[in-house]
Parts: C-alpha cells; structure tokens; sequence
C-alpha cells in the first residue's frame, strides 16, 4: 500500500508543468531557420545581379537592329518605307552636326518640363485635396475624368485658339495630359494613410496644416512619387503631340517637316533623338523617387532600416 502512492505519481511527474513548458525544451523542438534565405528583419532581398541590366540591353538591342537590317533585306524594303539602320545612323550623325537640331531639343525640353511642373503643382494640390475631402471628389471626378477621355486630337485645336501656335499651347497641352495621373496617385497615397495615425494627430490636437505636412504628404510621398514617374513621361507625349498638330518649332515639328520632304531616315533620327529625351528626363524623376523614399519597398534599394 505504501508503494501504489509512488506508482500513481511516476506519470504526473513526467507530465510535469515546468518540464513541458520549459523554454529550452521548447526551442528543441523547433526547426532553426537557415540563415542561407532568411532575409534579416528591415532589409530588402536583392532582385538580382546588378550587371544584368548592363547586359541585358545591349544584347537585345543588337537584336533589334540585326532583325531591322534582316528584314529590309530579305524583304527588299525601299528606303523611303523602312532604311537600313545605317542609313538612319548616318542621318542621325548628320542631325548632330547642326544647330537646328539643338534648338529643337530645347524647345520641346522647355515645353515638357513647364507644362510637367504645372501639372505637379495642380495634380498633386487637388489630390490632397480630393483625397481628404470625399464628397469634393464624387462631384469633380466625372469632369476630371472628362479632360483624359476627350481625344487629344479635339482639345489641340482649341489650345491653338486660345494660345496661338506658339509655346504655350504645347505647354498647356502638356499639362492637361500628365496632370490627372499625378491627381489620381496622389488620392490613392493620402486615402492609404493608416486610421491609427490620423487618430494619433486628433489626440495630440494637431492643427490641419501640421497634419499635412506631417502626416499626409509623407504617408502618401511613395504614390505621389509614383504619379509624378509616370506624370512626365504623359508630358513629353502631350509637348511632342502639340508640336506635331500644330507647331513650327520643337521636336515635333521638325519631325513633320522631314515627313513633307520624304527624308525618312533623318525622320527615325529625330524620332531616336525623342526617345532619348524621354528616357533621359525619365531616368532623372525616377532617380529623384529612388532616393527620396529609400525605405520604401518600390525604390528598389536593398537598404537596412
């Protein structure tokens, strides 16, 4: 009888509470992660090999421009359809060499960046504002969404009416095409801003403007930044669309002048001269993006926070 008390004892005692709920025991029993793909907590994984852009591009490329040549060949394409790239290179060499080409570029350039800077302006103040007042936004969306769905073609007549052939049209012109864009991605980043913070702002009372500034704009910086990327690639096109339909300077304009005289290889280079404008001042925001939100998943920048 003295025994069975001990026997009766031997389970509860390996069914112990401070043996099962033991931390180093429970560690044990886990599996150690691999720190070969762990990614430490606050740093972004790297997307790949940096020099495989640099690769990459210079092979396709030549990919490109061996098809190019192939075609015209084996399909005998005349010269005035389709020349050989070295035709459209030689012209292209030709364009450098006059000022005419130069004074082109600038003017488009002006009118781009004009017209982008008032469409930042504009876009990214109504989009806070929109973005904060609701009811604001269901009655001006239809006609903001109005100024994007009239075809370009119908409102370059006007702008001609109103401005005249000069800058201004094409600046307006360029405005009127990237603003909306900007106006939409900004009301997307102010409407993404956490409840908890904007409670955080009424329990210290903060005044509307130190909200703003404080709260709103860098919540909302990644998608503003993101409108504003895409915003001045929208206005180089409305610049380039203004100088074609009405227009006898700019890149545009020069580009329907070698149109009228059947010179189609210095056309290519004029079209190669605007597709470099646009990558250039494409590269340059996208680089203003990249380092201001460094911490932000979208800059792409494998940082530790």
């Amino acid at each position: 009888m003295a025994s069975e008390p001990q026997a009766t004892k031997a389970p509860h005692a390996a069914t112990d509470p401070q043996t099962a709920t033991n931390p180093q025991t429970a560690t044990n029993t886990q599996t150690a992660p691999d720190p070969r793909t762990t990614t430490p907590p606050g740093t972004r994984r790297d997307t790949g090999p940096r020099w495989l852009l640099w690769v990459t591009t210079p092979l396709i490329l030549a990919a490109f421009i061996g098809g190019w040549k192939l075609y015209t060949i084996l399909f005998d394409i005349g010269e005035l359809i389709l020349p050989p790239p070295e035709d459209v290179w030689s012209a292209l060499v030709e364009l450098l060499g006059q000022p005419m080409i130069y004074q082109a570029t600038y003017v488009t350039f002006y009118e781009t960046m004009v017209g982008f800077l008032i469409a930042v302006v504009v876009g990214v103040t109504l989009g806070i504002v929109l973005g904060k007042v609701r009811s604001l936004e269901r009655v001006l969306s239809p006609f903001l969404v109005a100024t994007q769905v009239v075809p370009k073609v119908a409102i370059v007549p006007l702008l001609l009416l109103w401005f005249g052939f000069g800058l201004t049209s094409k600046i307006f012109m360029a405005a009127i095409i990237s603003f909306f864009v900007m106006t939409q991605n900004t009301i997307l980043g102010i409407r993404s801003i956490e409840p908890g913070h904007r409670d955080l702002m009424r329990v210290i009372q903060a005044p509307w403007w130190k909200r703003v500034v404080s709260l709103d704009i860098p919540a909302a910086l990644p998608a503003v930044l993101t409108g504003i990327e895409l915003g001045i690639v929208f206005a180089i096109t409305g610049a380039i669309v203004g100088e074609y339909l009405g227009g006898d300077e700019g890149l545009g304009a020069l580009a329907t002048v070698m149109l009228a005289s059947l010179r189609t290889d210095q056309l290519f280079a004029v079209v190669i001269i605007m597709t470099l404008l646009g990558f250039l001042l494409y590269a340059v925001v996208a680089g203003i993006r990249r380092f201001a939100i460094p911490w932000h998943e979208s800059s792409g920048r494998a940082t530790s926070l």
